[in-house]
This record gives structure tokens, sequence and C-alpha cells, in this order.
């Protein structure tokens, strides 16, 4: 998880997820970093295991690509600290694109303005129900990442979609004075 500190490593292996293998030089231009910048965070991700060479290659022409699709680091990570610090740099990230998408949603055609959509709900529910509605949310956000993975299975008005969601609790768990007294 710490390979992953660096907002360069996680724009590299984003840029790589979203868009498939790609050189140094390529994932450069795209991120506005140097190729011998990206280059070198490509190996730190890949001493790792985030990434690999794709194919082998002539000298800078080797693509690289992602190991795995998505991320995921919770309650069995080594490090909870680390774990909880790379938490709050994702959900930052993700926030960032949110508040950007809101300040650029006038420039958007009307049809992508209609397509967006912030939800917000508080609701009163039992562990069971709050597992259930975040077990749903996640198969609702899977429903096309696979077979979209491949670029030619994406509609070609296909875009790029952030989404986050989060199912957690409002505040600290309330107890009575008579349960505080046990």
């Amino acid at each position: 998880m710490k390979a992953l500190a660096h907002p360069v490593r996680m724009d590299v292996l984003e840029l790589l997820v979203t868009h498939g293998p790609m050189t140094a030089s390529e994932a450069a231009v795209t991120l506005r970093q140097t190729p011998a910048n990206v280059s070198w965070h490509l190996r730190k991700l890949a001493e790792h295991g985030y990434v690999r060479q794709a194919t082998s290659g002539p000298g800078r022409r080797r693509p690289w690509k992602a190991v795995a699709e998505s991320l995921s680091w919770g309650d069995d990570a080594e490090d909870g600290t680390t774990a909880a610090s790379l938490q709050d740099v994702a959900i930052e990230r993700e926030l960032q694109r949110l508040r950007a998408a809101l300040a650029n949603a006038h420039r958007e055609p009307q049809a992508w303005r209609d397509a967006m959509s912030v939800n917000q709900s508080q609701l009163w529910l039992t562990p069971d129900e709050a597992r259930a509605i975040g077990q749903q949310v996640g198969e609702l956000f899977m429903t096309r990442a696979v077979e979209r993975q491949n670029p030619a299975n994406r509609p070609a008005d296909a875009r790029l979609m952030s989404m986050l969601a989060w199912v957690v609790p409002h505040g600290p768990l309330e107890t009575s004075s008579s349960e505080e007294a046990r």
C-alpha cells in the first residue's frame, strides 16, 4: 500500500486501468509528466506487483499494464494506519473528481448533464439491511465493468464515469446509561 502513497503512482495506475496498456512515454503525455518520471513510478509499481509489462518490445516501446482492475483494502491490511491513509487519498481523489464535474457541468452537452446524478440519503437500518444495501450497490456498480474492460466492447458514445457510494453509520453507536453501566 505504501507504493500507492504517491499521487503520480495513483494517476499512472488509474490510467492503465481505465485506458489499458501504454508505454511510459504515452502515459507521460496524458499525465503531463516526463517519461523518465513515469517510468520510475511504473518500476516502483511493478516492484509491488501492481503493474507489469504487457508485452516485450524494443527499448522504450514496451507497454505496461495494470495487474488488477480494482483494489481493496481494509480490516485484512497488515498496517491499519497505512490502509486508512490510502483510503483517505482514494476518497479525496473521488471527491475532487465530483467537485470538478459539478463545477463544469454547465459546459457539458445536455445529454451528459441529464446523465449526472448525486444521491444522498440517511436511513434507519439494521446491520443486515446495511450489509445487503452495500452488496447491492457494489453489484450495481459492476454491472458493466467486466464487459467494458475491453475497449472493443465500449459503445462509441460511452464515456468513463466515476461512481462512489458508502454505507456507514451516521455517528458513533449511542448507548443508554444502563448499557454503559455494564
